[in-house]
């Protein structure tokens, strides 16, 4: 391809990072203008929608992007999810007296580097989508500058996280050493005949990294503090969109990178998957702090997701991407209803400061319930549906005794969630709770419609979306 050929499938990229230089310089010279910065923010977002859906198909930079169904399909929904968190975050700030226009900046860099996480081809630009994500979150943790909890967050998330890239960049390089190229469809070409054992041991090494940036058990051990410490609405936009593109991510290095080793690494897919729904599970019952409740929540929620991948196939691949997508609904409107609450202009974050909520705040308490009975898997509820679709796969892969186990886990969680229901619906409230801002119940509200299923047709578009995209990586 030409070099305008590859600029054509970078149309998306390259609006994101041009945005942000212009946002950043004139926010520079017009610090007061957040609000101009924000609403151009969220333009710029739609924009690389629109131009991800309509762009054109194909390989280019000699491999190391890919525009595909499967790409064009997490983009979309990583940028309307990165739009999303614009108007909840940034007024959330200026109400406590933060005003930055770094703020969707930030989350505008962080878009850029999963676009390139989705799109990557090679080693080299999965590297550098994952890194350019993850400074951007590292800063975006620690934006409440005045708050020692999110300084701390902030430090912990950028310390592990050198770990972690320490890990992918360790098995990048026994990866390039052993099998004598960065790219995918050449990795794939190389051991075709089995996978030498420093192969092996490499991608033993970057599925451990990817592991940490999707937050799976053992590698999860940034995660109830980042949540517990990073602001609010932060936490609703790195709990959703950097989870699909580095299950996406995951899923590209894994099919068309070692694709012919699906039975070598389905089993360190199905050791991550159920690590995670049990930490997830188990940990979540003894929490007091919503945050940190829903980090393992998260975690739990991963873990299905990785037992649909290490199915194996386009339908778990399907599942997975499903999964995602009504996951990053539930936990990207829970989060919102946070952001909106607080009382005596404390922000509630603890399951007893929910105590009667119905009767102080009753569309906030509905949506949390659909929420939360969504995350747990309730059947009507669209989580019960993503569910669903995994346990097909896993079933459908013979890993019946990983889905039964995961079926355990969710149950075992289901007490965490029930007993925030009963302490909103039942307990008598310890006060009369503030006025929720409107961006944050409107957000709130719209979000918890897709959990109802009054709304589940959304599952009619995002489900064969879904398809088309697990087809693209190769897989049978």
């Amino acid at each position: 391809m030409t070099f305008s050929a590859d600029l054509g499938l970078a149309v998306p990229e390259l609006i994101l990072a041009i945005g942000a230089l212009v946002l950043l310089v004139g926010g520079a010279f017009a610090p007061k203008a957040t609000k101009a910065v924000g609403g151009l923010a969220v333009l710029t977002l739609i924009g690389a929608a629109v131009a991800a859906a309509n762009g054109p198909l194909g390989e280019g930079f000699a491999g190391g992007m890919i525009s595909d169904q499967a790409s064009v399909f997490a983009k979309v929904a990583i940028y309307v999810a990165s739009a999303i968190a614009i108007p909840l975050g940034a007024p959330w700030f200026e109400r406590r007296g933060v005003k930055n226009f770094e703020f969707p900046v930030l989350i505008l860099l962080a878009s850029l580097g999963m676009g390139m996480m989705a799109s990557a081809g090679d080693l080299i630009s999965l590297y550098v989508g994952v890194e350019l994500h993850s400074l951007a979150l590292y800063v975006l943790a620690a934006m409440h500058r005045d708050n020692a909890k999110a300084s701390e967050a902030g430090l912990k998330y950028f310390v592990l996280g050198a770990l972690s890239s320490g890990l992918l960049l360790y098995g990048a390089s026994l990866i390039y050493g052993f099998a004598g190229s960065t790219v995918f469809s050449e990795i794939a070409a190389s051991v075709q005949g089995g996978l030498h054992t420093g192969v092996l041991f490499g991608l033993v090494f970057l599925m451990c990294g990817l592991a940490f940036k999707v937050s799976a058990a053992p590698f999860h051990m940034w995660t109830p503090d980042v949540y517990e410490g990073a602001p609010t609405p932060v936490v609703a936009f790195f709990a959703a969109a950097p989870k699909l593109a580095a299950m996406v991510l995951f899923a590209r290095v894994l099919a068309e990178g070692f694709g012919d080793a699906v039975e070598q690494w389905r089993q360190v897919l199905v050791a991550l998957a159920l690590i995670s729904i049990a930490v997830g599970a188990f940990a979540g019952l003894v929490q007091k702090n919503l945050k940190r409740l829903w980090a393992y929540s998260s975690i739990a929620n991963v873990g299905y997701a990785i037992l649909g991948l290490a199915a194996g196939n386009a339908e778990g691949v399907q599942a997975m991407l499903t999964f995602m997508v009504l996951y990053m609904i539930d936990v990207t409107g829970f989060f919102a209803c946070l952001a909106a609450l607080s009382r005596q202009g404390k922000s509630m974050e603890t399951i007893d400061d929910m105590a009667g909520l119905f009767k102080e705040q009753p569309g906030i308490a509905l949506a949390m319930t659909a929420f939360s009975l969504s995350a747990l898997g309730l059947p009507p509820f669209s989580g019960f549906w993503a569910k669903v679709f995994v346990f097909k796969a896993a079933l459908g892969a013979d890993l019946t005794v990983a889905a039964v186990l995961g079926l355990v886990g969710s149950v075992v969680a289901a007490f965490y969630y029930l007993r925030l229901i009963k302490v909103m619906w039942f307990d008598a409230a310890e006060g009369p709770t503030d006025k929720p801002p409107l961006e944050a119940r409107v957000i709130a509200l719209a979000l918890a419609l897709f959990s109802f299923p009054i709304v589940l047709g959304a599952l009619v578009w995002i489900y064969p979306e879904a398809e088309r995209a697990a087809r693209a990586f190769g897989f049978v």
